[in-house]
């Protein structure tokens, strides 16, 4: 079952086009990471996907229902969690909850229950007012403001923006386990090991539209995969290792006169690692550091949207 899906989004102001043919499937009960640069349309897909925005052209449906024609049914079956926590500081986190259950039209009594619960599974059992909360614990309640009604479909815009490590880690746990339950989820970030961590799927947008899509390790391997990194004692030699690595390896190699590094994709991981260090020692070139490493989810963001140049 597709819990949201896109196909032709567009949408303009005046002559520009913030979105320009704009097309997405995401499965239920899995999380979508959308990535893109500043500028590049993600916040407008999700203002359009949750109704908070009609496109100009294309089509759109949110856990089967039409975000231009069935707007409503749309929002009874989401949650939105924005860049900037949505709660009231000089209220307790039990007391935000049940405003936001009320809002939602739940009787006194269903918000009091709702909230009783959430705060148990977000782990913000807290007395005091939210002033007194950390900013992973403002993130989780707010994660728990959207989760009110439990929405099959869970919108969360760069959740984790200003936040440290630990509380971090915290919303990742937190969203891992509304994954679990079968919550669908379509993150956007701009932290590229946040997709990394979270993510099932991961489109990449750019100039209104995505240029590419899959799981973070196809979109790795687009770039060739596993690459083995040799830094060599000597800077004189580095010619030298990079033509014995040439002949063991797979494709380009690049070297850094600088840091005596030199770099190439490898088709067998282990076997070349090992090939390598062998031909390097009888050719009497000392080695420094080597290591067996795929490519990140930065340099494949940096190659496939215009932060890097061309596009691949």
């Amino acid at each position: 079952m597709t819990a949201v899906s896109a196909q032709g989004l567009r949408k303009t102001y005046g002559e520009k086009a913030a979105l320009d043919g704009f097309d997405l499937e995401v499965p239920a009960g899995t999380v979508c990471g959308l990535l893109g640069p500043n500028g590049a349309g993600k916040t407008t897909a999700v203002r359009i996907l949750t109704t908070l925005l009609r496109p100009s052209g294309g089509r759109a449906s949110v856990a089967g229902f039409d975000v231009h024609d069935q707007p409503r049914q749309v929002r009874r079956n989401i949650g939105l969690v924005g860049q900037h926590a949505a709660v009231d500081e000089l209220l307790t986190g039990r007391q935000n909850l049940e405003l936001f259950g009320r809002l939602y039209h739940l009787s006194p009594r269903q918000a009091g229950a709702r909230a009783a619960e959430l705060l148990e599974r977000f782990g913000l059992e807290h007395p005091g007012p939210a002033k007194e909360y950390s900013g992973g614990m403002r993130r989780r309640l707010d994660l728990a403001a959207g989760m009110i009604l439990a929405p099959p479909v869970l919108f969360l815009d760069e959740p984790t923006t200003g936040l440290d490590p630990r509380s971090r880690a915290e919303i990742w746990r937190a969203v891992r386990d509304l994954v679990s339950d079968g919550t669908t989820v379509l993150l956007t970030t701009q932290y590229l090991e946040e997709a990394d961590q979270l993510a099932d799927r991961i489109s990449v947008i750019d100039t209104g539209r995505v240029v590419a899509e899959g799981t973070p390790d196809e979109l790795k391997a687009k770039l060739g995969g596993d690459r083995v990194d040799v830094v060599i004692h000597d800077a004189a030699r580095l010619p030298e290792a990079a033509g014995i690595v040439a002949g063991l390896t797979s494709g380009p190699v690049e070297t850094d006169q600088d840091t005596r590094h030199v770099s190439a994709p490898v088709a067998d991981r282990v076997r070349t690692l090992t090939a390598v260090l062998t031909a390097l020692a009888a050719a009497g070139i000392d080695v420094e550091d080597v290591a067996l490493r795929r490519p990140t989810l930065d340099e494949v963001f940096l190659n496939l949207t215009d932060a890097g140049g061309p596009h691949a």
